[in-house]
């Protein structure tokens, strides 16, 4: 019998679960350790005013295969956003959020002229006129290389409000490869400039195939098809505290570290390991086995961010618009600063929510800029609505609050994480029987998550079908 522990029962672990299953078959004894009482990680849904609702990630893209091939294989239905479109805080006013954009880079000056000023969409205009760019071999940081070419303004208004939504994080602190690697590939292969760049991985005929998905009953059932699928024994509620060769395999020591007065622990044996946990974890974990990938772990810089959830009264009118993105430092017109960095407006954006209680998500928490986290739960809502009420003029009393805290909850990809990655990846791949997975690896997006746990399934799956071939 083939014995595989994997740490961490979030998406990433659960998907190399379940994909395990299917390549070692029902004879297998695989075991999930989940640190928090509850499994699912970045994935969690609630029930707010009756009804589920996601607190963590909302959504996933389906032009990108692995999520969405995975909650089909499931059995989950898949439904798309509305036709409402998000709009963007930017420059003291809301404006509908510019197609012809890639993350904000723009391909023309005319995608972004209704978000810039006058002298900021010259700046664009101009970009395609400056020398030839050409990029070094390894990353480059990606706000300065914006700011020299297009401006202050572009990154202000519009490039750091999305990349705010996917990393917590501006340009000025991510990497161009890390983070938009198509963009930075054309520009390898010649394209001259960024708007060039940009105007190449747009589509030539622009299709009304949707971009994100999600399940109508919330993420989180994906978490329990999973663990069900799987066949995983779960257990949650203490933390995997070591790992250490044993024999041929693995022990894993469980629960809090002994100590003089209490040396007993609870200890587990594998075959293999897959370690699917964030980065403070993965650098404990691996300090004294994988000295190399436990230093390239303790170098990734996290963000924290929280989650506002709002069940307003049924019939409460919203704008016509599937949510609005912030810009940092941007103000009302009484010059009082917003507080959150975007709010979602989910009876506008998934038609499965109905006609009960009209759900808004507001999100706050940039990297670096603790500001309003600090808050008590009462607090944070208190805020969140003010700003919502600045920005929107929608004043109803909620009938529910919900506050989840993601405290480190985004990796950084700044302009050395292409290369940490490379070093984690190379060092456990001298461990046999020893993989990884996760967000901090090649994508904070479940997709990404999704293939870095069917990958680390493949290569455990290897290593105890073939110990002494290659993985």
């Amino acid at each position: 019998m083939k014995r595989v522990a994997v740490v961490g029962g979030g998406v990433s672990g659960l998907t190399a679960a379940y994909r395990l299953r299917g390549l070692l078959g029902p004879e297998a004894e695989i075991t999930v350790f989940e640190k928090t009482t509850t499994p699912g990680g970045k994935l969690r849904t609630a029930e707010l005013a009756g009804v589920p609702y996601d607190v963590g990630a909302e959504a996933f893209l389906v032009r990108r295969p692995e999520m969405l091939a995975l909650v089909r294989e499931l059995g989950l239905d898949v439904v798309h956003p509305t036709k409402a479109r998000a709009k963007i805080h930017a420059g003291g006013t809301v404006t509908g959020l510019p197609p012809g954009t890639v993350m904000g880079v723009p391909a023309s000056a005319e995608s972004v002229a209704g978000v810039l000023s006058e002298a900021g969409r010259k700046a664009v205009e101009a970009e395609s006129s400056l020398p030839e760019l050409r990029l070094p071999g390894g990353d480059v940081p990606l706000g300065p290389l914006l700011r020299e070419r297009f401006g202050d303004e572009l990154v202000d208004r519009l490039v750091d409000p999305l990349l705010g939504g996917v990393y917590a994080g501006g340009a000025d602190g991510l990497g161009l490869r890390a983070t938009m690697p198509g963009l930075a590939a054309a520009v390898a292969a010649g394209a001259g400039s960024l708007t060039a760049a940009a105007a190449t991985q747009l589509p030539a005929n622009p299709s009304a195939a949707p971009v994100f998905g999600t399940v109508p009953g919330g993420l989180g059932t994906v978490i329990d098809r999973l663990t069900a699928a799987s066949g995983a024994e779960l257990r949650t509620g203490l933390p995997v505290c070591e790992i250490e060769r044993h024999g041929p395999g693995w022990r894993l020591r469980i629960g809090a570290a002994p100590t003089a007065h209490a040396p007993a622990d609870n200890t587990a044996e594998a075959d293999a390991v897959v370690l699917a946990v964030p980065a403070p974890s993965a650098r404990r974990l691996l300090a004294d086995l994988v000295p190399a990938a436990s230093a390239a772990f303790g170098e990734v810089e996290l963000a924290s961010m929280a989650v506002v959830a709002l069940a307003l009264p049924p019939g409460t009118a919203l704008p016509e618009a599937s949510g609005i993105l912030i810009g940092q430092g941007e103000r009302d017109a009484s010059g009082v600063p917003y507080a959150s960095k975007a709010f979602t407006f989910s009876s506008r954006k998934w038609t499965h929510y109905g006609t009960g209680p009209v759900l808004v998500r507001g999100s706050v928490g940039r990297f670096g800029e603790p500001g309003a986290l600090r808050a008590d739960d009462v607090e944070l809502v208190r805020v969140v609505r003010d700003d919502l009420a600045r920005l929107t003029g929608v004043t109803a009393a909620p009938v529910e609050t919900l506050v989840t805290r993601w405290g480190g909850g985004l990796p950084q990809y700044g302009t050395g994480h292409l290369e940490r990655v490379e070093r984690i990846e190379k060092a456990v791949a001298e461990v046999p029987g020893l993989a990884i997975a996760g967000a901090t690896l090649h994508g904070v997006g479940l997709p990404a998550c999704v293939a870095t746990a069917e990958a680390a399934a493949q290569r455990i799956a290897a290593h105890l079908t073939d110990p002494g071939g290659r993985e």
